[in-house]
């Protein structure tokens, strides 16, 4: 797949610069904030393929490279939880949740990768 530069310089920069605001959940504090929380939309912010073999329950999958033209499906006024697989990804649909408006975001630090919970597949 071909990135354009300004992909890659953004990608340098989500990496490498933290962004404030954004709050950190080790898996466990992550689920008891799922728990917590009923005011939430969770994004599984993976690709399709990795999404259909296992995601967190309650999740939604919106794929990273999907999120700009989806962001009408991610509501303002909901805290919205972050996850991918390793935490780069997550990190990164913060930054451009946090560009268009968004304020309550949260991420799974390490991703489903350090995930202790129940995992649910597609049927």
């Amino acid at each position: 797949m071909y990135h354009s530069s300004s992909y890659n310089r953004f990608f340098m920069y989500t990496r490498l610069v933290p962004l404030k605001g954004l709050r950190n959940y080790n898996a466990n504090d992550f689920e008891k904030e799922i728990e917590r929380s009923s005011n939430h939309v969770l994004i599984d912010v993976r690709e399709k393929t990795e999404y259909s073999k296992g995601f967190i329950p309650g999740a939604v999958n919106i794929p990273l490279l999907e999120l700009k033209r989806r962001l009408d499906e991610v509501p303002k006024n909901r805290e919205i939880l972050l996850y991918c697989r390793g935490g780069m990804r997550s990190k990164q649909a913060a930054f451009i949740l946090k560009k268009n408006g968004y304020s309550k975001i949260s991420q799974l630090q390490g991703g489903i990768l350090s995930w202790k919970g129940s995992i649910q597949q597609l049927s």
